[in-house]
């Protein structure tokens, strides 16, 4: 998912919004209609079309409200963190970090991954399943939030702004646990992405211990659910 927030930002007079939602609805359709495609011929080619499609968004954003405009997107590690940095990049797969980095780095673009060695997260066990409290066990040994935790097992965040001062403990790749809307506690070791993760991400938020979030209340629907029948 694409959440994207732009504060005290009007739009720089490149037409009016009305158009620009007209736009922006035009394409959704556009880019469904690829990514099933590609969907059926399987492969990394859907997953690049949805990241690819979330940078083209977020670039009509920024063009629209202006020069001056500031945007944050919140979304999953996978999408967040540049691939070039695990092992998507030799699946052949891109993502909105990556791209973003590619296209606007010089112009200021900070990746913020986040991460727990253990405790509670909302998620379910199948697309448009129920939703469940879930414990999340420790985190495995030798991956990234088991060697944060091991340190002094506090909350920290991590920037990677010089990477000469890092030091040796954070170089190499170690697998980072990936928990998504889809989650599944007693499969844990399919859930860690190989991740050199000072370059895969600008600065790194760790919380040892989460404590799951508040659902909000969510009407039925009586349509299929996203990304019906495949769930990816």
């Amino acid at each position: 998912m694409l959440t994207t927030l732009f504060r005290d930002a009007e739009p720089n007079g490149n037409g009016s919004l009305n158009d620009f939602n007209a736009l922006m609805n035009a394409e959704a359709p556009k880019a469904a209609e690829a990514y099933y495609r590609a969907k059926i011929s399987g492969g990394a080619e859907s997953w690049n079309v949805r990241d690819r499609h979330m940078a083209r968004t977020l670039d009509r954003l920024m063009e629209f409200y202006g020069d001056e405009a500031k945007g944050i997107v919140w979304e999953h590690n996978t999408h967040v963190g540049d691939a070039r940095f695990t092992d998507m990049a030799r699946a052949g797969m891109v993502n909105l970090g990556q791209l973003v980095r590619e296209a606007h780095e010089p112009a200021g673009v900070v990746l913020v991954g986040f991460g727990s060695f253990r405790g509670e997260v909302i998620a379910s066990r199948a697309w448009d399943g129920p939703i469940e409290r879930m414990s999340v066990p420790p985190a495995r040994d030798g991956s990234w939030e088991a060697e944060l935790h091991r340190m002094d097992s506090e909350n920290r965040l991590l920037r990677f702004w010089n990477r000469a001062d890092m030091g040796s403990a954070l170089t190499g790749r170690r697998g980072h646990r990936a928990i998504g809307v889809v989650y599944h506690p007693e499969a844990e070791s399919g859930n860690y992405v190989p991740t050199d993760l000072p370059s895969r991400y600008d600065a790194f938020l760790y919380i040892d211990q989460t404590s799951a979030l508040h659902p909000l209340h969510v009407a039925v629907r009586d349509e299929p659910p996203e990304l019906f029948p495949w769930g990816v």
